[in-house]
């Protein structure tokens, strides 16, 4: 009986250390290579943020970064390095 407790036991911790696993992966950022810039571009929020910004101006509905062809990211990229963050996200400090 005590076996089965300890299995039991050693079952339900290395589940749940399992899930912590995945959920920690599941929020990395992902890197672009920017190859006109030669420098990354981190995805994550304000980056998502700044690119339905440029989706705007460009009259264009929303696609998902990764499934628009190499061509339109470079023009992405090209257009954020011309808009840094600090003229896209004005932020009002009181």
């Amino acid at each position: 009986m005590r076996r089965l407790l300890i299995l039991t036991a050693l079952f339900a911790c290395a589940t749940l250390s399992a899930q912590v696993a995945v959920r920690v992966g599941a929020h990395q950022d992902k890197r672009y290579y920017d190859r006109d810039g030669r420098d990354y571009h981190t995805w994550n929020g304000q980056e998502d943020r700044a690119y339905r910004v440029y989706l705007n101006e460009q009259h264009r509905d929303y696609r998902a970064f990764p499934k628009t062809r190499a061509v339109q990211q470079r023009e992405y990229f090209r257009w954020r390095h011309e808009h840094p963050d600090n003229t896209l996200f004005k932020v009002e400090i009181r």
